[in-house]
């Protein structure tokens, strides 16, 4: 991999000239390297993924792991889950692919794109006007305080300060789908970097302010509550306004235009499909906040850091991959070639599988010491860390599924199939809701998050699954051979990396962890141990896909 400079330039290079290279020139450009983009994009991701781990850390430590942080994070969840409601699903599917085919226009794709823009941003204001006055009527559905373990007023009141992000959201990620179609990725990358330091510097202020926040009565004036609510809505704020000057470099000027035309009308019936499976999965999430605010405090906090984890190597390894792919796999829908299409899903597959079965057995093995290592601080107790650890360790066999999961649907989005992963989703929430129920019915309450996150991976296998068999009947051969066997060598590797893990813990720790110091250092051994065994038999089976992998890691070793 090059220099950070020069990974800036050929990442911006093919979206300045899409702006005046006629369509005909355009269509015959060359695609830029999957492995390059992804990679770039990669180091980004890792540095958003810490820093944004690193102020979830310093919340636990700061706030603690009970009502007050179930609050603020329940809260802070709002603007997400509504934001996906309205648009996020929408735009993380199929405005990418759009964009990509109105690329053929005379004008690149100009006026389509300001339309969908003021649709987008019109739609975007007033729901998030809604979305506000609406604040106790979310509380009321997503928080069970029948147990008196939740406080649904603080919740309320988290809520007013921080869903005025909605509308930002919707920015940032309408602003990032137009870069993505132009081949830009580098600044939707590192602009989340810049929202993680506003918020650490929040926290950070938090810190210290004197006293504590007066729950009882609850009040928005609060410091406490002012400095966390408006602190973390001006992150996303920021974060959005990154994307104008990388927008200014292509050449976009936005101008509002108003008016629907026939590519509209073709979204919106897209949109409608997407709005279905988006409004299905949240309604599993509703399901889960209740299960988790109706069990032990700090329930919803610990699931969220949990989720946080999980989904820390997916998102260095995975969206990055998605992000590159989902514009080779549009442009090879929309030219009718199933084959290039196929192909890309494969090597998505199968890159995704030799990175994320191998890190998930280092996540069972070193689970319980991930979490009392980075979360046993401040106000979290060492029982709440091994908790929050023990559901990472319980759910890690469900990352690879979740990868797969995320790249089928974006290959029905680039088909314009919206209505197929809708009803995956059905299946899956209908699977999930029943299994939540039964673990709140028969698991101990403090215990309740581990059995939460472990059905989240049940449900992530049953889609996987459901995935792959129906683009089998839409694509033919999808290379399942290879893939299958990529995932029975990676399987093996990944118990052998299981097996020596805990053999080594026994060894070095035979009381187990017992504080922060044996868990950093039971956390050392174990990942060193787990890895090196791991990627070692990929490495003697000669799994021909972790070369790119280890290609990779070896530059950004000597970049160091």
């Amino acid at each position: 991999m090059s220099t950070p400079r020069t990974d800036s330039v050929q990442q911006d290079a093919p979206g300045e000239g899409t702006a005046q290279v006629p369509p005909a020139q355009r269509a015959a450009a060359p695609t830029p390297s999957l492995a390059k983009a992804s990679g770039s994009m990669a180091i980004a991701t890792l540095v958003s993924r810490i820093t944004g781990f690193f102020w979830k850390i310093m919340l636990a430590w700061v706030v603690g792991t009970d009502v007050v942080s179930d609050s603020f994070t329940i809260a802070n969840t709002l603007p997400n889950i509504i934001f996906e409601l309205l648009l996020g699903g929408v735009l993380a599917s199929i405005v990418v692919p759009l964009l990509v085919r109105s690329q053929d226009d005379p004008d690149g794709g100009a006026e389509y794109t300001n339309r969908l823009l003021t649709v987008g941003l019109t739609g975007l204001a007033v729901g998030t006007v809604v979305a506000v006055a609406a604040a106790p009527l979310f509380t009321w559905l997503y928080v069970d305080g029948s147990t008196g373990r939740a406080n649904p007023d603080l919740v309320t009141v988290f809520a007013y300060l921080l869903l005025p992000e909605i509308l930002f959201y919707g920015l940032f990620a309408l602003l990032s789908a137009i870069l993505q179609a132009r081949q830009v990725f580098g600044p939707t990358a590192w602009a989340p970097v810049v929202n993680n330091l506003v918020i650490i510097a929040t926290l950070g202020a938090y810190a210290l302010l004197p006293g504590e926040i007066t729950i009882d009565p609850v009040r928005m004036t609060d410091a406490h509550v002012l400095t966390l609510g408006v602190g973390v809505t001006l992150g996303i704020v920021v974060q959005s306004a990154m994307l104008l000057p990388a927008l200014r470099r292509i050449g976009f000027r936005f101008r509002w235009t108003w008016g629907i035309d026939a590519r509209l009308k073709e979204f919106g019936g897209l949109a409608l499909w997407i709005l279905g499976y988006v409004a299905i999965s949240q309604a599993g999430m509703v399901i889960t906040q209740r299960v988790l605010t109706a069990a032990a405090d700090g329930g919803a906090t610990i699931y969220a850091n949990a989720w946080l984890l999980f989904q820390l190597p997916y998102g260095v390894i995975g969206v990055s991959l998605l992000t590159a792919i989902l514009p080779r796999m549009s442009r090879a829908a929309a030219a009718g070639d199933t084959k290039k299409l196929v192909d890309d899903l494969s090597v998505g597959a199968r890159l995704s599988t030799v990175m994320l079965v191998p890190i998930s057995a280092v996540l069972t093995v070193t689970g319980s010491a991930i979490g009392v290592a980075l979360f046993n601080a401040g106000e979290t107790t060492f029982v709440a860390a091994q908790r929050l650890g023990l559901a990472l360790a319980f759910s890690a066999f469900g990352l690879l599924p979740y990868a797969l999961v995320m790249l089928q649907l974006r290959v029905f989005y680039a088909m314009k199939d919206a209505r197929t992963p809708t009803l995956i989703m059905v299946v899956m929430t209908v699977v999930k809701v029943p299994l939540l129920y039964m673990t709140a019915a028969v698991v101990r309450p403090d215990q309740v998050v581990i059995g939460v996150m472990l059905v989240n991976s049940l449900t992530f296998v049953v889609g996987a699954v459901l995935g792959q068999m129906w683009l089998w009947v839409r694509l033919g051969n999808l290379h399942s051979k290879k893939v299958v066997k990529v995932i029975a060598m990676s399987v093996v590797a990944g118990v052998a990396g299981v097996a020596a893990g805990w053999l080594v813990t026994g060894l070095v720790l035979p009381a187990g962890v017992e504080g922060r110091v044996s868990a950093w250092v039971a956390l050392v051994v174990q990942g060193l141990v787990a890895s090196v065994v791991a990627f070692g038999v990929l490495a003697l089976f000669r799994v021909p896909e972790l070369k790119p992998a280890t290609d990779r890691i070896t530059r950004l070793v000597r970049r160091g």
